[in-house]
């Protein structure tokens, strides 16, 4: 049977009037305008933690070929952005052979989105068991039992594991459910960053910072 395609060409959005102007621009370091824009996100009404806090970040291994996923922002801070992640997954081992990432973050209630470009650390295991442990059981639960990545014969495979490790928090507290080792944080420490303001006319504003040294330089691009 023949599905009738949806007339996606003739879908258009009406984004807000508000400009993305270099004179009313809080500061020349992009971690002030960040801070502003993520701020004004989480201060909408009706929006969950998945519509402020996940950014896709991409990665490129030692094969060439990109891939993308979307991770949950655990912190940012004046050196830049952290998340958690199996370090055996493919995104750890990509960056294992290359430390180079990006990071996308889109918020569509307010027509924005930010790209992040740089370089990706390991964050100290301390921080990590600190995330670790305020982790809902369930979810620590789930990160416990799965070798990320890695081919399972099926979802019960999954399901059974799981069981035998709600069973040990049963029997022993919350707290057996450790941290594993290859479980840990990334920090991006960005040389790049590029503020996109959506318009209804589709010209958009894009504002780029690109670190030269130890200072930031500032220029607009054609949207």
């Amino acid at each position: 049977m023949e599905t009738p395609s949806i007339d996606i060409q003739n879908i258009r959005a009406q984004y807000g009037n508000t400009y993305l102007l270099e004179e009313n621009l809080p500061s020349t370091n992009p971690f002030t305008l960040f801070d502003i824009w993520f701020r004004e996100v989480a201060s909408e009404t009706g929006l969950t933690l998945e519509e402020i806090s996940p950014v896709c970040v991409s990665t490129v291994g030692k094969e060439l070929r990109p891939s993308s996923r979307m991770v949950l922002l655990k912190d940012y801070t004046p050196t830049g952005f952290s998340f958690c992640s199996n370090y055996s997954s493919r995104k750890g081992s990509q960056l294992d052979e290359n430390p180079n990432a990006s990071m996308l973050f889109y918020w569509p209630k307010v027509n924005r989105q930010v790209r992040v470009e740089g370089v990706v650390e390991k964050l100290q295991d301390e921080k990590a068991v600190n995330y670790w442990n305020q982790r809902p059981l369930s979810s620590r639960i789930s990160s416990k039992l799965s070798v990320q990545s890695e081919v399972v014969p099926d979802r019960q495979y999954l399901e059974a594991k799981r069981t035998e490790l709600i069973e040990l928090a049963e029997r022993e507290g919350s707290h057996a459910i450790t941290k594993p080792d290859s479980w840990g944080g990334y920090h991006l420490v960005p040389r790049y960053f590029e503020f996109w303001q959506g318009q209804s006319d589709r010209l958009h504003d894009r504002i780029v910072f690109e670190r030269d040294v130890d200072v930031w330089l500032l220029k607009r691009l054609s949207p």
